[in-house]
């Protein structure tokens, strides 16, 4: 195999480099060729197109976009399904309590929000960002850091044709190094990049670990006469009841499609729950079944959601570069929403970046980033909501509701929190107990109607990675699925994975594991809550994954 420092690639300079082309990236991208036409900036997305892997739910706050693009509506932005009306309900095995909107603090309220396909929301912003001068490259995985000391100096992006053991083949490109002034890590959710770079730096020292939840979404072509545009409706309660903390969103679209989707918080402790089958359950509920009845599934997908907000925040800029959006954790769980946190998180470092160019600094912290974000908008949006997650967690949903609507109703009165501020405690991987202690859960077949096995809906994902590379899922440790897991925790991958990756066959030698890399929907749910912390996520090489229509 051929050691890294061997190759040699060729390199491009930007004033700016920024990896991801989601929300928080071309927000950053469009905001900086607003400040100054002449700044070189290049997006790189390893995604076969912009939009294909984006996955959100999603209930859209416009106020990053009210920002950055004032005129969206004039400039046909694909954001036009304003909410109507915003119902919530608890709900158990045979019916639902509807929780009535006048107890929960104003920020609950989704008035004046839009249900979006944030997939074809980047495809737009792409767009914006193109007419601009911005240069964008898809189908281009940054798979490494370019150090300069301890300055992020680039990434390496475009490697292509290594063999599956690593080594080079006959039609391998070595990709080029792009260097940057500075550099935007927007990868989302546990990006690699992200992961190399608080390895090295730190950056997550001082606060909380970040906690996350798996999200699960499906589309569904409805009935017309139960299709009611504009309506959001969430849930909580059944099917998860205790066994783990989460929830559900129905969002009615446009065209008679209804956006569905399940939340399954990744801190639970029963190693055989199954959050995909958590949510294929949860749509046989009479009040979801009745509006799927005859309904149409057209896509699928799943991804990973930062939840830890404020206590989770890390260090937000190092030397060289920094960490917007999802790479650093910016969703308000309680709203279900990151989305103009993104957004707005892009405009602040652009802004930061422009500035430090034109004094003529490069390669230096950021320092005034890190303060916009925690003292200007996002930071005020993820403080008043700090203690919800972690009630939750430790005392269950109905102390969570609240206590939570409590500390949030005076927050967003005053601004201070009653409750102070709760530790989230232990990652979610050190969440997970041991199997001996817990019992399996039974779980109903799938109908094929309403619910589906995990490989027919990866289908729907339109999921697809070319098999002669190396897999993207490194174990540290090639024993310890079989040797500890399965034995200590019946070996959770089996179950946490809502793409069938992961799988423990049985064959006349005994136990082993196998790792379907093809399945991979990229949500990195294993890199997060592997109990032994021995599956590591990497990208694959670019355009590989899933392809997302809109999503």
């Amino acid at each position: 195999m051929t050691d890294q420092t061997e190759i040699v690639r060729e390199s491009m300079e930007y004033d700016v480099v920024i990896v991801g082309a989601g929300p928080a990236g071309l927000s950053a991208a469009i905001r900086l060729k607003q400040i100054d036409a002449e700044l070189s900036v290049v997006v790189l997305e390893k995604g076969s197109e912009v939009g294909a892997h984006i996955l959100s739910g999603a209930v859209l706050d416009p106020c990053g976009l009210d920002r950055l693009i004032p005129d969206w509506r004039d400039k046909g932005a694909p954001v036009t399904t304003e909410v109507t009306d915003d119902n919530f309900y608890v709900l158990g095995e045979a019916g639902q309590v509807r929780v009535p909107n006048w107890p929960m603090p104003p920020l609950m309220s989704n008035h004046g929000n839009y249900i979006v396909s944030m997939g074809n929301v980047c495809r737009w912003l792409a767009e914006q960002a193109e007419a601009l001068g911005v240069e964008i490259f898809p189908g281009m995985a940054a798979s490494q850091v370019v150090w300069d000391g301890d300055r992020v100096k680039g990434v390496v992006a475009g490697e292509f044709g290594r063999e599956p053991d690593g080594s080079i083949g006959d039609g391998y490109e070595p990709g080029m190094e792009l260097h940057g002034k500075y550099v935007f890590i927007a990868e989302g959710v546990r990006g690699s990049l992200a992961k190399q770079i608080d390895a090295r730096l730190n950056l997550s020292a001082h606060g909380d670990p970040q906690k996350f939840g798996l999200g699960m979404k499906e589309i569904w072509e409805v009935s017309p006469d139960k299709f009611h545009k504009g309506r959001v409706v969430h849930t909580m309660g059944w099917p998860l009841g205790k066994n783990a903390g989460g929830g559900s969103f129905i969002y009615h679209l446009e065209n008679n499609q209804v956006l569905v989707g399940f939340v399954v918080h990744l801190n639970y402790a029963n190693p055989y729950l199954y959050p995909y089958m958590e949510f294929q359950r949860f749509k046989h509920h009479p009040m979801v079944a009745d509006l799927l009845e005859g309904a149409k599934r057209i896509s699928y997908g799943a991804r990973a959601i930062t939840e830890g907000g404020w206590q989770s925040l890390p260090q937000l800029s190092f030397d060289g570069g920094v960490l917007l959006g999802c790479s650093a954790g910016m969703v308000n769980v309680p709203r279900i929403k990151g989305n103009h946190n993104a957004m707005l998180s892009g405009i602040e470092a652009a802004d930061a970046a422009a500035a430090a160019i034109k004094a003529g600094r490069e390669g230096d912290r950021l320092t005034d980033y890190d303060g916009a974000v925690r003292g200007g908008a996002i930071g005020a949006d993820l403080k008043r909501v700090r203690n919800v997650k972690p009630i939750w967690s430790r005392l269950g949903l109905s102390a969570s509701l609240m206590l939570g609507a409590v500390d949030m109703w005076t927050a967003n009165l005053t601004g201070w929190n009653p409750l102070g501020t709760w530790s989230h405690g232990k990652s979610d991987a050190a969440a997970t107990g041991k199997a001996r202690d817990h019992k399996p859960i039974d779980y109903p077949r799938p109908d094929g109607k309403l619910s589906f096995d995990r490989l027919t809906n990866v289908a729907f994902s339109f999921t697809n990675h070319e098999e002669s590379q190396p897999c993207h899922l490194k174990l540290r440790d090639p024993s310890v699925p079989i040797a500890v897991n399965l034995p200590e925790y019946a070996e959770p991958a089996q179950r946490y994975c809502p793409a069938g990756v992961y799988e423990v066959v049985e064959d006349a030698s005994g136990p082993r594991f196998v790792i379907n890399f093809q399945n991979c929907v990229h949500c990195k749910t294993c890199d997060i809550k592997d109990p032994s912390q021995n599956i590591v996520w990497t990208t694959p090489q670019g355009g590989d994954g899933p392809n997302y229509p809109n999503m």
